[in-house]
């Protein structure tokens, strides 16, 4: 680890489902799934789930705080778990499935209260905020199947977070609930169309699509960070096209059957927004990936306008 980087630890309930809204992030070294806050050196998972060992299923995240500030670790964190139960998280019950925030010295210890309490006062949650934040003990990481279960196991993974109950608390509980007749009043006709009807504006007659400047695109509901101006390259369809986002986290991907295609359509994950589709003819050399957008669904906001806009932390893109 360099002098820059920083640990984070957190229980979030089942290690499987906290690895994912971590990993492939700007500024994230490494997630690794694993136990904590008990008294047993090196334990297995089975004497973990037995709940005699005190230790927690948990996450400790290396990080780099000039890129991705420890605060919107926290953010993340509060935005998978259930922080009203006590018992256990969704379908996992029992010590072990106990959420907390395991900080690494007194700057964590301040951000996790603070934001604990920012939550309290939102009036989010009609029960009381029971997540516990402690100094951070020993960890021990998991056996070498329940590290990256996401990946390794994503059929599976998948069945879980949503038969767990995971997946609905968060879309109900953390997601931004949009009312389309604000959006209409708000919006332009075009762009609502894109972002509410799934609808696509014409190619070459758009407001990106040939655009050159530096800076960032974000969405246009949400002000969520989307695409950087580094990652944007001319595909040559008329539509706006980058090879990767800025942060996945702030994107989801889903299959769309229709007009009679099969395709991977982009929404915006906070605003649920459409924003355009995903194909595999992109730069090999990139990655391959080509997110054909829609200008209607982003705001461009240029390098120098970023700081005076509240995206100062993503300057670090133009470095």
């Amino acid at each position: 680890m360099t002098s820059n980087n920083e640990i984070a630890t957190f229980a979030g309930g089942c290690f499987w489902c906290m690895v994912e809204p971590y990993d492939q992030r700007p500024g994230i070294i490494s997630v690794v799934s694993g136990y904590t806050g008990g008294t047993v050196e090196n334990p297995t998972y089975e004497q973990v789930c037995s709940n005699t060992t005190g230790h927690l299923e948990a996450v400790q995240i290396t990080f780099d705080p000039t890129i991705m500030p420890y605060e919107s670790i926290v953010d993340t964190f509060w935005k998978q778990i259930d922080p009203t139960d006590a018992g256990g998280q969704f379908n996992d019950r029992g010590e072990s499935y106990q959420t907390a925030i395991f900080y690494h010295n007194e700057k964590q210890k301040e951000v996790a209260q603070i934001s604990k309490q920012q939550l309290e006062a939102s009036g989010k949650f009609s029960k009381p905020i029971v997540t516990k934040i402690l100094p951070a003990k020993t960890f021990y990481p998991a056996e070498d199947k329940h590290q990256d279960y996401y990946k390794t196991n994503s059929f599976h993974y998948r069945l879980y977070k949503k038969g767990s109950g995971r997946e609905d608390f968060i879309k109900k509980n953390w997601n931004k609930s949009v009312n389309k007749e604000n959006l209409k009043a708000k919006l332009t006709p075009v762009q609502y169309s894109v972002t509410q009807e799934n609808g696509t504006e014409r190619p070459f007659q758009n407001e990106y699509w040939d655009n050159e400047k530096e800076g960032i695109y974000v969405e246009i509901v949400s002000g969520e960070i989307l695409f950087s101006s580094k990652d944007k390259f001319d595909a040559g369809c008329g539509w706006p096209s980058f090879t990767k986002p800025v942060d996945h986290y702030h994107v989801s991907e889903k299959t769309d059957t229709s007009h009679g295609m099969i395709r991977t359509e982009v929404r915006s994950k906070e605003g649920n927004s459409h924003l355009g589709h995903v194909f595999n003819d992109g730069p090999q050399e990139q990655g391959g990936l080509r997110y054909c957008m829609n200008s209607a669904a982003m705001r461009f906001i240029p390098k120098e306008k970023m700081a005076e806009e509240g995206y100062e932390k993503y300057l670090y893109l133009f470095d």
